[in-house]
Protein backbone atom coordinates (compact mmCIF):
# COMPACT_ATOMS: atom_id res chain seq x y z
CA UNK A 1 0.00 0.00 0.00
CA UNK A 2 3.01 2.60 0.73
CA UNK A 3 5.84 3.69 -1.25
CA UNK A 4 7.61 5.40 1.93
CA UNK A 5 6.64 6.13 5.38
CA UNK A 6 7.29 9.81 6.92
CA UNK A 7 6.69 9.29 10.32
CA UNK A 8 7.01 5.96 12.90
CA UNK A 9 6.30 6.36 16.55
CA UNK A 10 8.12 3.12 18.58
CA UNK A 11 5.55 3.25 21.71
CA UNK A 12 5.15 -0.11 23.07
CA UNK A 13 6.47 -0.30 26.37
CA UNK A 14 5.45 -2.56 29.90
CA UNK A 15 6.75 -2.02 33.27
CA UNK A 16 5.89 -5.69 34.59
CA UNK A 17 5.21 -5.95 38.78
CA UNK A 18 6.90 -2.63 39.71
CA UNK A 19 8.26 -2.03 43.48
CA UNK A 20 8.82 0.97 45.25
CA UNK A 21 11.59 1.16 47.57
CA UNK A 22 10.29 2.43 50.38
CA UNK A 23 13.78 2.26 52.41
CA UNK A 24 15.64 4.07 49.47
CA UNK A 25 12.94 7.13 49.00
CA UNK A 26 13.17 7.90 52.43
CA UNK A 27 17.17 7.59 52.41
CA UNK A 28 16.29 10.07 49.55
CA UNK A 29 13.95 12.33 51.98
CA UNK A 30 16.97 12.41 54.00
CA UNK A 31 20.05 13.24 52.03
CA UNK A 32 17.72 15.95 49.98
CA UNK A 33 17.61 13.74 46.39
CA UNK A 34 14.13 13.09 47.07
CA UNK A 35 13.07 15.52 44.25
CA UNK A 36 15.34 13.96 41.62
CA UNK A 37 14.18 10.30 42.73
CA UNK A 38 10.48 11.26 42.49
CA UNK A 39 11.18 12.94 38.50
CA UNK A 40 13.19 10.13 37.36
CA UNK A 41 12.59 7.27 39.77
CA UNK A 42 16.17 6.73 40.20
CA UNK A 43 16.55 3.56 42.99
CA UNK A 44 13.02 3.32 44.30
CA UNK A 45 11.35 1.56 41.29
CA UNK A 46 12.28 -1.54 40.66
CA UNK A 47 10.68 -4.88 38.11
CA UNK A 48 10.78 -8.69 38.23
CA UNK A 49 11.39 -9.50 34.44
CA UNK A 50 10.31 -12.89 32.86
CA UNK A 51 11.37 -14.32 29.78
CA UNK A 52 8.75 -14.38 27.01
CA UNK A 53 7.66 -17.61 24.14
CA UNK A 54 10.88 -16.47 22.51
CA UNK A 55 13.39 -16.72 25.39
CA UNK A 56 14.39 -13.14 25.49
CA UNK A 57 13.57 -10.65 28.48
CA UNK A 58 9.96 -9.78 27.95
CA UNK A 59 10.92 -5.86 28.74
CA UNK A 60 14.27 -5.57 26.56
CA UNK A 61 11.91 -7.62 23.58
CA UNK A 62 8.66 -4.89 24.33
CA UNK A 63 10.24 -1.97 24.89
CA UNK A 64 13.26 -1.79 21.98
CA UNK A 65 13.96 -5.22 20.12
CA UNK A 66 10.42 -5.95 18.53
CA UNK A 67 10.87 -2.11 17.07
CA UNK A 68 14.18 -2.87 15.95
CA UNK A 69 12.69 -5.89 14.13
CA UNK A 70 10.18 -3.63 13.01
CA UNK A 71 12.61 -0.93 11.72
CA UNK A 72 14.64 -3.59 9.77
CA UNK A 73 12.47 -4.53 8.07
CA UNK A 74 10.56 -1.40 6.69
CA UNK A 75 13.88 0.16 6.29
CA UNK A 76 13.05 0.03 2.50
CA UNK A 77 10.15 2.18 2.81
CA UNK A 78 12.50 4.25 5.25
CA UNK A 79 15.25 4.94 3.28
CA UNK A 80 16.36 7.00 0.37
CA UNK A 81 13.18 8.85 -0.17
CA UNK A 82 12.75 12.42 -1.63
CA UNK A 83 11.70 13.65 2.06
CA UNK A 84 13.23 12.82 5.39
CA UNK A 85 11.87 9.79 6.97
CA UNK A 86 11.61 9.87 11.09
CA UNK A 87 11.59 8.00 13.68
CA UNK A 88 10.37 8.91 17.23
CA UNK A 89 10.74 6.74 20.27
CA UNK A 90 9.17 7.10 23.75
CA UNK A 91 12.16 6.83 26.01
CA UNK A 92 12.43 8.18 29.39
CA UNK A 93 14.01 10.28 32.17
CA UNK A 94 14.47 6.62 34.17
CA UNK A 95 17.13 5.67 31.33
CA UNK A 96 20.55 5.74 32.92
CA UNK A 97 23.71 4.25 31.80
CA UNK A 98 24.36 2.87 35.43
CA UNK A 99 21.02 -0.24 34.87
CA UNK A 100 22.68 -0.96 31.69
CA UNK A 101 25.21 -3.39 30.45
CA UNK A 102 27.03 -4.76 27.05
CA UNK A 103 27.26 -8.07 28.75
CA UNK A 104 24.17 -7.96 29.87
CA UNK A 105 22.21 -5.76 27.72
CA UNK A 106 18.83 -7.37 28.02
CA UNK A 107 18.92 -7.42 32.18
CA UNK A 108 18.85 -11.13 32.71
CA UNK A 109 20.46 -10.09 36.17
CA UNK A 110 19.37 -7.48 37.19
CA UNK A 111 16.04 -5.40 38.76
CA UNK A 112 15.75 -2.44 36.57
CA UNK A 113 15.14 -3.81 33.60
CA UNK A 114 13.19 -0.18 32.56
CA UNK A 115 15.96 1.66 32.70
CA UNK A 116 18.06 -0.26 31.35
CA UNK A 117 15.50 -0.92 28.36
CA UNK A 118 14.91 2.61 27.29
CA UNK A 119 18.87 3.49 28.07
CA UNK A 120 19.17 0.60 25.20
CA UNK A 121 16.56 2.75 23.20
CA UNK A 122 18.84 6.14 23.59
CA UNK A 123 21.97 4.28 22.41
CA UNK A 124 19.50 2.65 19.56
CA UNK A 125 18.40 6.08 18.46
CA UNK A 126 21.89 7.33 18.09
CA UNK A 127 23.51 4.86 16.16
CA UNK A 128 20.26 4.94 13.50
CA UNK A 129 21.00 8.83 13.27
CA UNK A 130 24.93 8.05 12.30
CA UNK A 131 24.28 5.22 9.94
CA UNK A 132 21.18 6.52 8.37
CA UNK A 133 21.01 10.44 7.91
CA UNK A 134 22.95 10.57 5.11
CA UNK A 135 19.87 7.88 3.66
CA UNK A 136 17.33 10.30 4.67
CA UNK A 137 16.34 8.46 7.70
CA UNK A 138 16.07 10.45 11.59
CA UNK A 139 15.89 9.22 15.13
CA UNK A 140 14.32 11.10 18.13
CA UNK A 141 13.95 10.00 21.65
CA UNK A 142 10.96 11.51 23.51
CA UNK A 143 9.89 11.51 27.44
CA UNK A 144 6.21 11.90 28.30
CA UNK A 145 7.21 12.83 31.63
CA UNK A 146 5.48 11.19 34.67
CA UNK A 147 1.43 10.26 32.67
CA UNK A 148 -1.39 8.72 34.80
CA UNK A 149 -1.45 5.47 32.57
CA UNK A 150 -2.25 1.98 33.03
CA UNK A 151 1.35 1.20 34.20
CA UNK A 152 1.70 4.10 36.10
CA UNK A 153 -1.46 2.47 38.20
CA UNK A 154 0.34 -0.96 38.26
CA UNK A 155 3.18 0.67 40.57
CA UNK A 156 0.49 1.12 43.60
CA UNK A 157 -3.16 0.86 44.14
CA UNK A 158 -5.10 3.11 42.46
CA UNK A 159 -6.88 4.21 45.62
CA UNK A 160 -3.25 5.64 46.35
CA UNK A 161 -3.07 7.52 43.32
CA UNK A 162 -5.86 9.29 44.27
CA UNK A 163 -4.59 10.52 47.19
CA UNK A 164 -1.68 11.36 46.22
CA UNK A 165 -2.98 13.58 43.35
CA UNK A 166 -3.59 16.90 44.97
CA UNK A 167 -0.01 16.30 46.28
CA UNK A 168 1.57 15.56 42.53
CA UNK A 169 -0.18 18.84 41.34
CA UNK A 170 1.44 20.75 43.76
CA UNK A 171 5.20 18.99 43.15
CA UNK A 172 4.53 19.82 39.57
CA UNK A 173 5.55 23.66 41.10
CA UNK A 174 8.93 21.88 41.05
CA UNK A 175 9.09 18.48 38.96
CA UNK A 176 7.69 20.08 35.72
CA UNK A 177 7.91 16.49 33.83
CA UNK A 178 4.94 15.97 36.03
CA UNK A 179 2.63 15.79 32.91
CA UNK A 180 0.00 13.65 34.30
CA UNK A 181 -2.58 13.40 31.55
CA UNK A 182 -1.78 11.52 28.40
CA UNK A 183 -2.63 15.17 26.30
CA UNK A 184 0.35 17.00 28.33
CA UNK A 185 2.46 13.83 28.16
CA UNK A 186 2.20 14.18 23.99
CA UNK A 187 3.74 17.76 23.67
CA UNK A 188 6.86 16.81 22.74
CA UNK A 189 5.40 13.99 20.42
CA UNK A 190 3.71 16.37 18.48
CA UNK A 191 6.54 19.28 18.82
CA UNK A 192 8.93 16.60 16.86
CA UNK A 193 5.99 16.01 13.94
CA UNK A 194 6.47 19.80 12.91
CA UNK A 195 10.47 20.06 13.40
CA UNK A 196 13.00 19.66 10.69
CA UNK A 197 14.83 16.81 11.23
CA UNK A 198 18.13 17.93 9.90
CA UNK A 199 18.30 20.74 12.49
CA UNK A 200 17.69 18.32 15.60
CA UNK A 201 20.81 17.24 17.91
CA UNK A 202 20.93 13.37 17.73
CA UNK A 203 22.29 13.28 21.33
CA UNK A 204 19.17 15.55 22.78
CA UNK A 205 16.15 14.02 24.74
CA UNK A 206 13.11 16.06 24.22
CA UNK A 207 10.97 16.17 27.38
CA UNK A 208 7.35 17.12 27.53
CA UNK A 209 7.07 19.17 30.21
CA UNK A 210 4.45 20.76 32.40
CA UNK A 211 4.42 24.22 34.16
CA UNK A 212 2.71 24.30 37.64
CA UNK A 213 -0.39 26.63 36.27
CA UNK A 214 -0.54 23.91 33.00
CA UNK A 215 1.18 25.41 30.50
CA UNK A 216 2.79 22.60 28.47
CA UNK A 217 5.87 23.14 26.66
CA UNK A 218 9.14 20.87 25.06
CA UNK A 219 12.86 20.67 26.88
CA UNK A 220 15.45 19.65 25.09
CA UNK A 221 18.33 18.14 27.58
CA UNK A 222 21.28 16.10 26.65
CA UNK A 223 21.51 12.26 26.94
CA UNK A 224 24.35 10.41 28.88
CA UNK A 225 25.31 7.98 25.87
CA UNK A 226 28.23 7.74 23.72
CA UNK A 227 29.02 6.67 19.97
CA UNK A 228 31.53 3.30 21.22
CA UNK A 229 28.74 1.92 22.79
CA UNK A 230 26.16 2.38 20.73
CA UNK A 231 28.04 1.08 18.40
CA UNK A 232 29.36 -1.94 20.07
CA UNK A 233 24.95 -2.60 21.47
CA UNK A 234 24.52 -2.44 17.14
CA UNK A 235 26.16 -4.88 16.45
CA UNK A 236 24.59 -7.13 19.32
CA UNK A 237 21.04 -6.38 18.47
CA UNK A 238 21.94 -7.31 14.63
CA UNK A 239 23.64 -10.72 16.01
CA UNK A 240 20.36 -11.26 18.19
CA UNK A 241 18.41 -10.30 14.90
CA UNK A 242 20.15 -13.01 12.45
CA UNK A 243 19.40 -15.66 15.11
CA UNK A 244 15.50 -14.40 15.68
CA UNK A 245 15.02 -14.41 11.63
CA UNK A 246 16.61 -17.89 11.52
CA UNK A 247 14.26 -19.19 13.92
CA UNK A 248 11.61 -17.57 12.38
CA UNK A 249 12.14 -18.18 8.81
CA UNK A 250 9.05 -20.92 8.02
CA UNK A 251 6.76 -17.78 8.83
CA UNK A 252 8.95 -15.06 7.11
CA UNK A 253 9.01 -16.75 3.64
Amino acid sequence: RFQRLDFVYLNAGIMPNPHVNFKALWHGLLTGKVLHMLTTAEGIMTQTDRLNGDGLQEVFATNLFGHFILIRQLESLLCGNEKPSRLIWTSSSNARESAFSLSDYQHAKGQESYSSSKYATDLTSLIINRKFNNQGLYSSVVCPGLVMSNMTYRILPVFVWKLLMPIMWLIRFFAKTYTLTPHNGAEAHVWLFKQKPEYLDPLVKYHSCTSGLGKSYVEPRKMDVDGETAEKFYQKLLELEKQALERYSDLLD
